[in-house]
């Protein structure tokens, strides 16, 4: 009788208040996630606050240096820090406050530029070699012409490239750029083709070929966008490597030339400036060489985990 009972007794209706009173997590999307895990990243916020003000500074510095970046005068020379050079002068008595940030507009906008070349060829040749791979001979031997050239490219010295190119080409930032880019763009085609070889046996994509859907329209319409995390990742990690490598040329003599100041330059020009004590000519464009890196690179890894949708909020 108790056991009867039990199952004739009505259901009762929940209290509304308890889901009212619930705090429920709001919903959000793959983007607001995404930006919401970067920014509890101190460290990437740190990076990419050293991104903005060095992009502020490139741009309003030399505005605001009370002396032009090429302006000379040897009776300032070696001049240390003071209210009229902030950054003290170098050995013809340039201002280094003004080439310093004249000179982050140079590598910058190498850096920068050689990436965005690079991100336009690799997208491209590693989105079709990877889309056509095993797809019947023609679609193989497309993939196998543009993984030979790959290969091709990456057992070329680097250096070697760079110092025939300056012989072909007139000295400059576009030479440099066109360095830069000749063998840049193979680590970003790579990890496209192996991104789109993975996606492209996703049932939506069989489904677009089903209903007709042309070829490019699915590498740029469906796969690229859906690889885009790992090739904006990439692209991070692209400029820093590239200010670097024309800071290196640079140092090395082969980079722009004077009376163009770039950090690479600037660099190479202080090399001197240790045995005389004059520590200002190579700590300054130093000092934004490794800021820029540093920022760069730990935004990047920063971007990279909040991309990661593996990764728990």
């Amino acid at each position: 009788m108790i056991a009867e009972s039990k199952l004739d007794t009505p259901f009762r209706p929940l209290n509304k208040q308890i889901f009212e009173n619930a705090s429920t997590r709001p919903s959000l999307t793959y983007g607001q996630l995404t930006l919401r895990k970067l920014f509890k990243n101190k460290l990437a916020m740190i990076g990419f606050t050293f991104i903005v003000m060095i992009l502020i500074m490139a741009i309003i510095g030399p505005y605001i240096a009370r002396y032009s970046y090429s302006d000379q005068s040897l009776l300032e020379a070696n001049q240390t820090i003071s209210k009229d050079h902030w950054f003290g002068t170098d050995d013809l008595g340039r201002d280094v406050f003004a080439r310093t940030w004249f000179g982050a507009r140079i590598s910058l906008t190498i850096g920068v530029v050689a990436a965005l070349i690079d991100l336009v060829i690799g997208v491209t040749l590693g989105g079709i070699a990877g889309f056509t791979a095993g797809r019947g001979k023609q679609g193989e031997r497309i993939d196998n012409v543009i993984m030979r050239v790959i290969e091709v490219l990456s057992g070329l010295p680097y250096l070697l490239v760079v110092i025939l190119l300056m012989v072909i080409m007139k000295p400059g930032i576009w030479t440099i750029i066109t360095a830069l880019t000749v063998t840049g763009w193979v680590g970003m085609a790579r990890l496209v083709r192996g991104q789109i070889m993975q996606l492209r046996s996703q049932e939506y994509i069989l489904a677009s070929q089903v209903l007709g859907v042309s070829s490019a329209r699915i590498i740029w319409r469906h796969l690229i966008p859906n690889t885009s995390g790992i090739i904006i990742v990439t692209l991070t990690f692209t400029v820093p490597a590239a200010i670097f490598s024309e800071a290196f040329l640079s140092f090395l003599g082969l980079g722009v030339q004077a009376p163009i100041a770039s950090w690479g330059t600037m660099t190479n020009d202080a090399l001197g400036v240790i045995p005389t004590g004059d520590w200002w000519r190579l700590f300054f464009p130093g000092l934004m060489i490794s800021l820029t890196m540093f920022a760069f690179n730990v935004f990047g890894d920063g971007l990279q985990d909040a991309l990661d949708p593996g990764l728990s909020d």
